[in-house]
């Protein structure tokens, strides 16, 4: 399928100085950025720097950011499945993965990270896709917000809300394996009902599942 991108933009006036939340951004331009040291929830900043300019090189690729100035402090990534897990295993071409999203702790809170959702779904673009989140409470900053496990999940779940994505229930082994772990999606106006049944298809695998 064609990978338009469209650009947006969010100006937020930040208690803790003013931010923009802009894209999907070019990897050209990830490039001239700078990255801001405390960006290192997957892997340290310089690593993760570079993975979000291959991303953003990539067809279905899109990086939304948060920056100041010149500095990136935040972002969120869309991609394809990674090949080894159940959601790429129904060839759906317009199913992409919500893979990464972070916000450096100065610039938590404020509607931030829900920016980063809203900005991401101003693209008409994402109406042809379905976006899927997969939520695994291990992945999650307990300690740096002092939140339980269900505090962290309602503040995900609010989060998710605001780019209209919502909770689908699944039998998927490791999402299941933990209450707190969750599947969130947004079928995009445009995706046809056969593609949600196939999507559907994907969620509930075991026979056993009514």
């Amino acid at each position: 399928m064609d990978h338009v991108k469209t650009y947006n933009a969010m100006e937020i006036k930040h208690k803790n100085g003013d931010i923009i939340v802009e894209g999907p951004i070019h990897a050209d331009q990830l490039a001239t950025l700078d990255f801001h040291e405390d960006l290192v929830a997957f892997r340290p900043h310089a690593q993760q720097h570079k993975a979000l300019i291959e991303i953003a090189g990539l067809p279905e690729g899109r990086i939304i950011i948060v920056r100041e100035l010149n500095e990136i402090v935040g972002y969120v990534t869309y991609v394809y499945p990674d090949p080894l897990e159940r959601w790429s295993e129904g060839n759906i071409p317009n199913l992409i993965e919500l893979g990464a999203i972070e916000v450096i702790p100065k610039f938590r809170g404020g509607g931030v990270g829900k920016a980063l959702l809203k900005v991401s779904m101003m693209d008409d673009a994402m109406n042809d896709y379905i976006v899927i989140t997969t939520e695994y409470y291990w992945h999650w900053d307990l300690k740096g917000t002092g939140l339980n496990v269900w505090e962290y999940r309602k503040v995900m779940e609010k989060m998710m809300n605001a780019g209209d994505l919502e909770y689908f229930a699944t039998d998927d082994p490791e999402i299941s394996s933990h209450p707190a772990n969750c599947l969130m999606a947004r079928i995009g106006k445009r995706i046809k009902p056969e593609t949600i049944q196939q999507f559907d298809n994907l969620r509930f695998q075991s026979r056993f599942m009514y």
